[in-house]
């Protein structure tokens, strides 16, 4: 008989996208245990997407880029001190192996990359490969619920969705252009193209991002002779950015965080991959999903699993050879 657990708590202290594929692990646990406590680990800067999450009690904070060992003793003796009754660690490196090792959760689960996975009560393979990254994590609990993986899901509030409601008066699509990796962002010149093969048949396009994305952002606004055209990049908050994305036409993406908002929304996305590719198993998981890559068959791509800041071999094929044409295709 499966043991009724009453508290857990979820390690990832990744990215955001790694953040926002890990709440399928919410969804999946509330679905089996509704009355347990579940608390969630992630590094300082991405708390912004679990504001307000109706599943979690509570969302540990690691700052992981100042004092971060400090940080670290103190967030495990919080950890310890709360005793659960199931820990499963997402990430699959060493820091947060020592977080679970030190934990005294009764039952501990972790993925066998992890250096400390040794420590761990039940350790999963992990393959890139065939599965989903949302696969691969809710076999971890597959024992605790069933094999069936459940979606990642934000939770945008009220107030979010006010923020952007004076945006969606018309027909918008958004764009996210920029990637933490140069070799997985389209080239501005592309996304410029695309702009002005598209004008006119949109009351807004809105570019996305972060502070860091303004510039990028704003050279392709200047660029395209539209004044539909806003530059919201720093401007939003995650859940603000999710509740705007939602009700997009279509929101274009690179292979990164944005996409994986668009899958929690359950909104239509087009994933331009460049230097990566959907096999490795971070693809859109929203209904209305379309994938555009590449024609050419490169013998240098896949080049890495989280790409490059430059391309190895200097020519960046991958994404100069998508052409327009099929990112204007997904519109028709």
């Amino acid at each position: 008989m499966t043991p009724r657990f009453q508290s857990f708590l979820i390690i990832q202290t990744a990215f955001i996208g790694d953040v926002i594929l890990a709440t399928a692990l919410i969804e999946k646990i509330h679905q089996h245990y509704p009355e347990a406590k579940i608390d969630f680990l992630l590094r300082k800067g991405n708390e912004g997407l679990l504001i307000g999450h109706p599943y979690l009690r509570n969302v540990l904070i690691w700052n992981k880029k100042e004092s971060k060992i400090p940080h670290l003793v103190k967030i495990i003796k919080k950890i310890r001190g709360n005793r659960y009754d199931c820990l499963i660690n997402v990430h699959r490196f060493a820091s947060s192996g020592f977080i679970a090792a030190f934990s005294k959760a009764k039952l501990k689960i972790g993925f066998d990359k992890n250096p400390l996975s040794f420590l761990f009560d039940k350790k999963i393979k992990h393959e890139i490969g065939s599965l989903h990254e949302v696969e691969r994590n809710q076999k971890l609990i597959e024992e605790l619920t069933d094999v069936n993986y459940s979606k990642p899901k934000l939770f945008p509030s009220d107030r979010d969705f006010e923020k952007v409601e004076s945006m969606k008066d018309g027909k918008y699509i958004c764009i996210a252009p920029t990637s933490v990796w140069f070799t997985k962002q389209l080239p501005a010149e592309k996304w410029i193209d695309f702009l002005n093969s598209v004008k006119g048949k949109f009351d807004h396009v809105y570019l996305l991002g972060a502070p860091a994305d303004h510039h990028v952002c704003e050279s392709i606004r200047l660029a395209v002779a539209n004044e539909n055209i806003v530059n919201l990049s720093g401007n939003l908050s995650f859940l603000e950015s999710a509740a705007l994305i939602k009700d997009a036409t279509m929101n274009f993406v690179n292979d990164s965080a944005p996409m994986h908002i668009a899958s929690a929304m359950n909104a239509p996305v087009t994933a331009v991959y460049c230097s990566t590719v959907p096999l490795f198993g971070f693809g859109p998981l929203a209904d209305q999903s379309i994938i555009v890559e590449t024609k050419e068959e490169l013998s240098c791509r896949p080049c890495g699993l989280h790409g490059y800041k430059d391309c190895p071999q200097g020519h960046f094929k991958c994404a100069y050879s998508i052409s327009t044409e099929k990112l204007t295709a997904v519109l028709e």
